[in-house]
């Protein structure tokens, strides 16, 4: 079937196929490794993490059930997205079918979407633990929490499904050849999603961690002032600490988001081949591999959650009961 000479096809037995852009061998093995590694390490970070919060009942609050939520679609994209992804870079050839080339996508920007609105969430948290920490324990519960995360679930699947239902109904309507995965975002929908999925909630969080700094600061000069209160200043550092690492979290999410909507600012339609697509959804994936090395550098918990995993403590009886000390374990 290939009798030019060129490049060889996705598809042989297919005269409408697309060619497959030809990888040295030692490339093509380092591709796939690096693949493996990436994706394992995202998925084993992400379950400690899961495993932490499940498990240890000291953990179960309502920031740290965000966090759980967050981690579990960090987790799916790790296991799902990822492999996907990397395949199709490496390949350059669709070759999962029709069906996944609708889905995928789909998939990828639901479990993104609701990464943005967990980190959201978390912002709203830590706004209300530090500007109005009386009324914290009762406006913000477990309960509410996980009531906000279903429905910041239903919206995100609702929301990705009216952006991409073109492409859901017709996923090979951009398609040149076959063995091709064309993303089409018009310009229209690109604007709107820019607005609603990246700079509105980019603003909210913006906002509200401006004002959890003047807050802070306050604060601080206010406990300054008071030498003769002493248990004050341990509550307030610990909430404070809290805020700066979660804000560390959500500024490297936004880093890692900013090159796909580019072209949103650019006022350009989101028009993605398969190897352009791959590269931006990466940048993005990268983000969920990121997150766990945040929360080894910054959150007591977890590392003492990591050494009880790692040395398999937690099978011990009452593991789930163990506490940490006040000043090595905060939320």
């Amino acid at each position: 079937m290939d009798g030019t000479g060129g490049p060889p096809l996705c598809f042989p037995n297919l005269n409408s196929s697309c060619r497959r852009l030809l990888r040295p061998t030692s490339q093509a093995a380092l591709l796939y490794t690096l693949l493996a590694s990436v994706s394992l390490l995202t998925v084993v970070l992400k379950l400690l993490v899961v495993v932490s919060i499940s498990h240890f009942k000291q953990l179960h609050t309502p920031t740290n059930a965000l966090l759980l939520s967050l981690a579990m679609s960090d987790l799916l994209l790790g296991f799902l997205v990822m492999p996907i992804e990397g395949l199709c870079y490496i390949e350059t050839c669709w070759l999962l079918g029709r069906l996944m080339c609708a889905l995928s996508p789909y998939l990828s920007y639901c479990l993104l979407s609701f990464s943005l609105g967990s980190m959201v969430l978390i912002s709203v948290d830590r706004y209300i633990a530090i500007c109005d920490p009386l009324l914290y324990s009762s406006k913000i519960t477990v309960n509410r929490v996980k009531l906000s995360v279903c429905v910041c679930w239903a919206c995100s699947l609702l929301y990705n499904g009216c952006i991409l239902m073109g492409h859901i109904g017709w996923p090979d309507r951009f398609s040149s050849c076959h063995g091709e995965c064309v993303v089409f975002i018009s310009r229209t929908s690109g604007t709107v999603d820019f607005f609603l999925s990246f700079l509105g909630p980019c603003a909210v969080m913006f906002v509200m961690y401006m004002r959890v700094f003047v807050v802070a600061v306050s604060q601080v000069r206010a406990i300054q002032s008071q030498a003769a209160v002493r248990a004050v200043p341990a509550a307030k550092k610990s909430e404070l600490k809290a805020a700066r690492t979660l804000g560390i979290l959500i500024a490297v999410f936004v880093m890692c988001f900013c090159p796909y909507y580019y072209p949103s600012l650019a006022g350009v339609d989101t028009f993605l081949s398969l190897p352009s697509y791959a590269m931006v959804c990466w940048i993005m994936l990268i983000n969920a591999c990121v997150n766990p090395v945040i929360y080894v550098l910054f959150y007591p918990w977890f590392r003492r959650a990591l050494r009880f995993i790692v040395t398999l403590r937690i099978l011990q009886p009452h593991s789930r009961d163990i506490s940490c000390a006040p000043e090595n374990c905060w939320n």
